[in-house]
């Protein structure tokens, strides 16, 4: 399996975030209209996608650029804290330090260096982010930014919505009661980059097709509301890389870039944050008598594991397919593998 950095440019707000088994499901979708789009049906390719995936996708993460050097700005790890800071023995100042880092939420990661482990590295949180990605933006963006009213890398907010009853040409109760939809939106616009890791059987597909899926992706939108307009984005440069040459070269842990399903008995240790996919079908299912999947426990990205065997760093990606998480359509699959950066983690 081949890696690649593939980039991402946001042209409107996302009302779901760009998480890597979203992605996948999206990407599954195209493949499955369209045949000549990976050379073989989407059915062809399951048959193997148990032991073997033909793509595994990583969730998105900002990215943008320091004099002529990137940087990446990734989940800070599920770790204990201990495990990642060092604390002042005096337990007042202990407890204010701990309460400081709970909002630290990135992790600086620069590009091609290497992430022996995770002690020493920089963690910033929303502003701090933010304010970075503004002292690199231009003059002209820069304007744009403060008209905008906010420095935040990431913008959230509710957006009213309604529904008209057309018997009475107003909203009401129920149904027609009006409510409101978080969307995401990244500044600064237009400079805005985000990265996206993905892994891919070559012998299955090639980058050029993967490409091509995730531009009409963008196209038409990601996610929740593309139909008025949310979810749009243009598909950048791809760059061959290594992960395992980026992290430590004598790994204990893996460190997961998306959401994942770990294999049963494989780790002796596991720190992660639950995250619970509620899936739902598109397209036709949508409007069929049972548009729901079975929900899905997973570990959100940013999750560490530590392999009771070595062999586990022998393969670029870890986690298992999930299958079974629908009645209304047998043969649905979801992602529950993750590309993952090998590092060293004491705790």
């Amino acid at each position: 399996m081949k890696i690649y950095e593939i980039t991402i440019k946001p042209v409107t707000g996302f009302g779901t975030p760009m998480k890597g088994d979203t992605i996948f499901g999206q990407f599954c979708w195209q493949i499955a209209y369209d045949d000549k789009l990976a050379g073989k049906s989407f059915n062809d390719l399951l048959v193997t996608y148990e032991t073997r995936p033909f793509a595994v996708f990583s969730s998105v993460y900002p990215r943008f650029c320091v004099g002529s050097e990137y940087h990446y700005a990734l989940k800070t790890p599920d770790l204990p804290m201990d495990a990642l800071f060092d604390f002042p023995v005096d337990k007042r100042k202990k407890i204010e330090k701990r309460k400081d880092l709970k909002a630290k939420r990135w992790m600086i990661w620069k590009e091609k260096e290497h992430l022996p482990s995770f002690k020493g590295r920089e963690f910033i949180d929303d502003k701090k982010l933010g304010e970075m990605v503004y002292d690199t933006s231009t003059d002209e963006t820069r304007k744009l930014i403060r008209r905008a009213g906010t420095r935040n890398f990431i913008s959230a907010f509710s957006q009213p919505r309604n529904t008209i009853n057309r018997l009475t040409g107003t909203t009401g109760e129920g149904r027609f009661a009006p409510f409101t939809v978080e969307q995401h939106l990244f500044y600064p616009y237009p400079e805005t980059e985000l990265a996206m890791f993905v892994g891919i059987d070559e012998s299955e597909m090639s980058i050029a097709q993967v490409k091509t899926a995730l531009e009409r992706i963008g196209s038409f939108g990601f996610g929740k509301d593309a139909s008025t307009g949310l979810g749009r984005f243009e598909v950048g440069d791809e760059n061959e890389i290594d992960l395992a040459d980026m992290g430590s070269d004598s790994p204990n842990a893996c460190y997961t870039l998306a959401p994942c399903v770990p294999e049963k008995d494989a780790f002796s240790e596991m720190f992660f944050a639950p995250f619970t996919r509620f899936g739902r079908h598109g397209d036709v299912l949508a409007k069929s008598a049972n548009p729901f999947k079975n929900p899905v426990i997973m570990a959100d990205e940013g999750a560490v594991f530590m392999p009771k065997n070595r062999n586990v760093f022998d393969n670029p990606y870890i986690g298992r397919a999930v299958t079974n998480i629908s009645k209304a359509e047998p043969r649905a699959v979801m992602q529950g593998y993750s590309l993952y950066l090998p590092v060293n983690v004491e705790v």
